[in-house]
This record gives structure tokens, C-alpha cells and sequence, in this order.
């Protein structure tokens, strides 16, 4: 193990550690949002937009990331759009997380039971203040498991961002063992920073799971 090596390009992945997180947490956020306005949408019922909302879970599912990415990067130029890198790979990790928090609340919606919201009416409550009030606050912490295994695997799916030239952790291991052929230093130092993203995030997943649970929903 070359540690001088290790010690010259622990800076560079320092930066791609920053851009992974930076564009992952982008990602992620808007993921959430757009499933939670389809897992509502597919709730509700609503006509029209639900089949939408069903064809959009299909496609964004069943299609990898990869593929997803090189259609915004190299596809949409050719019709006369052009998206900066950063902004092809947050689109991309929204456009398939999207689909995923989506389930994930609609999971949780379905899990309120039917008694909840008909006693909400009986108090006065309306549709909005049921939702927001009784049903969306339970729906979350049965979603909690789910929610963050997604964000989990959107923040590994990060390691794609490399084919789109943009200077992550991976593509950044790839350089250093193209110019230095010092394999195994690069991938210890890939695995280790994924792992000091991905570890935190995992175990205060856990602790937030433990905090939220209620009677009926876990030990």
C-alpha cells in the first residue's frame, strides 16, 4: 500500500466526495417531491393523471440510470436541448428516485386505516386538513424504512454520473488508476469515502426509525 500516493490524492477525492454528495442530496430531494405529489395523485385517484403517473413509474423502474443519463446528455442535444453534466445527473436521480419515494408513500398512505380518516370528517376536519393532519403524518413514519433504504440507493447510484464526465468518486478512481495504475490504493480510497457517506446516513436512519414508531407499527 502506497500511503505517499494515497496522501498526494486524498484532496481529489475530497472534491468528487463533495460533488457526489452535493448532487446526490439534489437528487434526492427533488425525488421525494415528485413522489410524494404521485403517491398522492395515485391515492386520490385522480383520473388522467394517475395512468400518467403509472406509465412514469413504469418507464423510470425499468430503465436504468445509465440509459436514463446518456437520453438527457447526448439524446436531448440533438433535439436542441443542452443540460450541463450537474444538471443531467440531478434530473437523472430524480426522474429514478422519483418512482421509488413514490411507492414508498404510497405504501404508507395505504397503511392508514380507514377508521382515521372517517374520524377526522367526524371532527370537522376537511379532505386537505385529513390529508395533512392525520393521514400524511402516519403515512411518513410507516414510509421511514423504505424512504431511506431509497435514499441509500440513490446516493450509491451516484457511482453512473462518472459515464456523463462528471468528476465524482468514481470517475475520479477511474482517472487516478488510468494515469498511476495504482489499483488497489484507488479503490481503497473509493470504498472509503462511499462508506463515510453512506455509513452515517445508515445509522441515523436506524436511530430516526426507532424514534418514530407507534403502537402498531414495529416493537
Amino acid at each position: 500500500m502506497d500511503f505517499a500516493y494515497i496522501e498526494r490524492v486524498l484532496p481529489l477525492y475530497q472534491r468528487a466526495a463533495a460533488l457526489t454528495l452535493r448532487l446526490g442530496i439534489a437528487g434526492i430531494f427533488l425525488a421525494i417531491i415528485i413522489g410524494l405529489a404521485c403517491a398522492l395523485i395515485q391515492y386520490e385517484k385522480i383520473p388522467i393523471l394517475r395512468q400518467m403517473v403509472g406509465a412514469y413509474s413504469q418507464v423510470s423502474r425499468n430503465t436504468p440510470l445509465l440509459v436514463q443519463l446518456f437520453f438527457l446528455y447526448y439524446g436531448l442535444p440533438k433535439i436542441g436541448i443542452m443540460l450541463t453534466p450537474e444538471v443531467c445527473g440531478v434530473a437523472g436521480l430524480a426522474f429514478l428516485g422519483g418512482s421509488y419515494m413514490a411507492e414508498a408513500f404510497r405504501s404508507g398512505l395505504e397503511g392508514v386505516e380507514d377508521i382515521q380518516r372517517e374520524s377526522a370528517r367526524s371532527l370537522g376536519m376537511n379532505r386537505v386538513q385529513t390529508m395533512r393532519y392525520v393521514v400524511l403524518p402516519q403515512a411518513v413514519s410507516t414510509s421511514i424504512p423504505a424512504f431511506l433504504a431509497n435514499i441509500i440507493f440513490l446516493l450509491k447510484e451516484t457511482s453512473m454520473f462518472s459515464a456523463i464526465s462528471l468528476m465524482d468518486l468514481m470517475f475520479t478512481a477511474k482517472d487516478l488508476i488510468g494515469l498511476y495504475y495504482k489499483t488497489t490504493e484507488s479503490l481503497a480510497l473509493l470504498v472509503a469515502f462511499y462508506l463515510l457517506i453512506l455509513l452515517p446516513i445508515s445509522v441515523m436512519g436506524a436511530v430516526v426509525e426507532r424514534r418514530v414508531r407507534y403502537a402498531g407499527f414495529g416493537a
